[in-house]
């Protein structure tokens, strides 16, 4: 016995000697989803903190991307909301190469048949139409889709003499839909102003990134224009207009602070904020 106790302290000894003369590891490895890097200070930050904070960096304030559906589980009373159109499906209208793959692997990936979800419920028990421009789904480009689902959401609300809000988020017409995309800019401001004649509320809350056909149509005809902190809002993207102009951009050129400055917005709102300063607008005009 007394030997056999000998013999596994050696081992154990050894085993420590190991131990101590092994070097040690200079990187460790994180599982991934744990912790989120922000894009803009680069600092890492819990992901669930990230999710509690509503996707802004608690050390730089960053917007970061948030799905549509979280989005409207925070805005409306109790997270409760009726969803409309979820079924429609974006067609191939001109046999675009790889664009049927493309739309395919994004239905995968978030879940969603297009980038617009379509929603109504109570906002500070004011029955309201949202629209929300999710731009998981091909950076919420907007084709014949995501035209129809919105100018069916404004004549909704037109008709039920509801307020509409939309939250856009976008890179712009779809490219791979050609004009058909392009006819979505004039026919959701028609319907928009059927809307705004009928004496009927419209704000448009812009996110990061609005721009392209987008911003050139319904983004910035609100009766009240909201951004949130940082938000890149144009037509086309800055690097472009300096290729174009072939001059320097002033400094924070298409931010939404910069357009507040210069009167194409009315107020930034950060986004923890959003959802008590629309109640207070929804009043004030109800």
């Amino acid at each position: 016995m007394d030997k056999l106790l000998k013999e596994r302290r050696h081992r154990l000894n050894e085993f420590k000697d190991y131990l101590g003369k092994k070097p040690a590891s200079k990187h460790v490895e994180i599982p991934d989803g744990i912790y989120t890097k922000c894009p803009q200070c680069e600092g890492l930050v819990l992901s669930s903190h990230i999710k509690e904070n509503m996707y802004v960096c608690p050390k730089c304030g960053r917007h970061m991307y948030i799905s549509g559906h979280e989005r409207l589980e925070q805005l409306f009373d109790n997270g409760k909301y009726k969803e409309y159109w979820s079924s429609m499906k974006t067609n191939d209208p001109l046999d675009f190469p790889d664009y049927d793959l493309k739309l395919e692997k994004a239905k995968k990936r978030t879940g969603m048949n297009d980038g617009v979800i379509v929603a109504s419920g109570r906002i500070g028990h004011i029955k309201t139409v949202v629209v929300v421009m999710d731009n998981h789904f091909m950076m919420a480009s907007m084709g014949t889709v995501a035209g129809e689902k919105i100018t069916r959401a404004i004549e909704y609300a037109t008709r039920k003499k509801r307020p509409l809000i939309i939250f856009s988020s976008s890179g712009g017409a779809r490219m791979q839909e050609g004009i058909f995309s392009l006819m979505q800019m004039g026919k959701t401001c028609a319907a928009l102003k059927r809307h705004m004649n009928a004496g009927l509320l419209y704000i448009s809350y812009l996110t990061h990134p609005t721009t392209g056909g987008v911003t050139a149509s319904f983004a910035l005809l609100g009766d009240i224009n909201i951004a949130e902190p940082g938000a890149l809002i144009g037509f086309a993207g800055p690097r472009v207009i300096e290729s174009t102009l072939r001059q320097k951009l002033p400094e924070g050129f298409q931010r939404s602070e910069f357009l507040v400055e210069h009167g194409f917005v009315d107020l930034i709102v950060e986004r923890n904020k959003s959802r008590e300063t629309l109640i207070t607008l929804l009043h004030l005009h109800s």
